[in-house]
C-alpha cells in the first residue's frame, strides 16, 4: 500500500504531463493547418497577381497585391509577390496618370466647307485672374480647318490680351528655360484669342512633355501665366501635324 502510495504521484505527474503534451500538439496542428491554409489562399491571390501582370493590367496587379499583403503577410507567396511589388506600383501609378492626364484633352472633328476642322483643346491646370474679376478658364487650342489651315491660339474666358499689334510669349516646357515666341491678337470681337504664330514649333515641343506654360500680356496690364498638363495628348487625333 505504501508502494502504490509513493507511486501515485508519479503516475498523476505523467497523466499530466501526457494531457500537456497531447494540447501542444493539438495546437501545433491546429497553427499548421491554418499556416497552410493561409499559404493556399495566400497562392490563389498570387495567381491573380501573376495573372494581372501578365496582361499588363498594373492596377489590378497592384490591388491584388495590397490584398496580399493585408491578409496574408507573412506567406512565402507575399515574399515572392513583395521582390516584385515596387516595380508594379510603378507601373500602376504611370497608368492611373497617363489615364488622368489623357482626359485633359478634348478632340473635336467638325464636318465645315471644303473638309472637316479637327482640333485639340485643354484647360490650364488653374484658372487665372486676366482682368482682376477672378480667376478664369484659359484653354489653349490647336486647329486644322481645311481652308484657314493649321493654327495654335489661347482662349480666355474675360479680359484681353494686349497683343493687337503683334507680342511675343514666354513658353516652356518642363520648368526649362523659357523661349520667345511670336504672337497676335486678331482684330475681332468673335472671341478672346490670340494666336502663336509658329503653330508646328509650338505642337513639337509637346512631343514628350508633361506641362507646357505660356506667359503672355494682358490689358489689364502685366503679364499672366497659364500651364497646361499637357503629357496625355494623342496626336493620332491630329493627323498631319507630326
Amino acid at each position: 500500500m505504501s508502494r502504490f502510495r509513493l507511486l501515485l504521484p508519479v503516475f498523476i505527474g505523467a497523466l499530466a504531463l501526457s494531457a500537456c503534451s497531447d494540447r501542444e500538439a493539438a495546437a501545433a496542428a491546429q497553427a499548421e493547418a491554418r499556416a497552410a491554409a493561409a499559404e493556399q489562399q495566400a497562392q490563389e491571390a498570387e495567381q491573380g497577381f501573376e495573372k494581372a501582370v501578365a496582361e499588363e493590367n498594373w492596377a489590378l496587379a497592384k490591388a491584388q497585391g495590397d490584398v496580399l499583403f493585408m491578409r496574408w503577410p507573412d506567406t512565402e507567396a507575399a515574399a515572392r509577390v513583395r521582390e516584385r511589388f515596387d516595380d508594379i506600383a510603378t507601373k500602376a501609378n504611370d497608368a492611373r496618370e497617363a489615364t488622368r492626364t489623357a482626359a485633359l484633352w478634348s478632340y473635336q472633328g467638325i464636318a465645315v466647307k471644303g473638309g472637316e476642322q479637327r482640333s485639340a483643346a485643354i484647360d490650364a491646370r488653374d484658372a487665372v485672374d486676366t482682368d482682376g474679376s477672378g480667376a478664369r478658364r484659359v484653354q489653349l487650342i490647336f486647329r486644322d480647318h481645311p481652308d484657314w489651315g493649321r493654327s495654335s491660339y489661347l482662349v480666355l474666358q474675360a479680359g484681353d490680351f494686349d497683343c493687337y499689334r503683334g507680342c511675343r510669349v514666354n513658353v516652356a516646357i518642363d520648368g526649362g528655360e523659357p523661349r520667345r515666341m511670336a504672337a497676335s491678337r486678331p482684330d475681332t470681337d468673335e472671341a478672346i484669342a490670340m494666336f502663336i504664330e509658329d503653330e508646328r514649333a509650338l505642337w513639337r515641343l509637346l512631343d514628350e512633355a508633361k506641362t507646357l506654360s505660356i506667359e503672355f500680356p494682358v490689358k489689364a496690364g502685366g503679364t499672366r501665366t497659364a500651364e497646361f498638363e499637357v503629357g496625355g495628348l494623342d496626336p493620332a487625333r491630329m493627323p498631319g501635324w507630326n
